[in-house]
């Protein structure tokens, strides 16, 4: 009889140092920014030790607001608050209320 392995984590999110789903992503993206935008600026001339003292505030600040989203919203925290805001607040109908219903007049 043949031996399988059982995948536990199939279906659960991505998970690296206490980022879960999408955060990962997003902490990755914002890295590779402040990595172009400060290779911008070297490339326009601008100090070396500015460079250097750019990248180590955003990369720090980027890292504190992640983190503070991912224990605060969790896995889809902040999607559904994203779509939440989406949302109307109030349905608003302008029609008459006799618009909505038919009326048979065979009877």
């Amino acid at each position: 009889m043949q031996k399988y392995s059982i995948n536990k984590g199939t279906g659960s999110c991505v998970e690296f140092n206490g980022l879960k789903a999408q955060y990962l992503f997003y902490l990755a993206g914002g890295f590779l920014g402040v990595l172009i935008v400060v290779m911008m600026l070297y490339i326009l001339g601008v100090s070396s030790y500015v460079c250097l003292f750019l990248a180590s505030v955003l990369i720090v600040s980027l890292t504190c607001l992640v983190f503070h989203f991912n224990y605060k919203y969790g896995q889809y925290g902040l999607l559904k608050l994203v779509a939440r805001r989406s949302f109307p607040k109030y349905i608003i109908s302008r029609e008459c209320i006799t618009t909505f219903f038919e009326f048979n007049s065979n009877t």
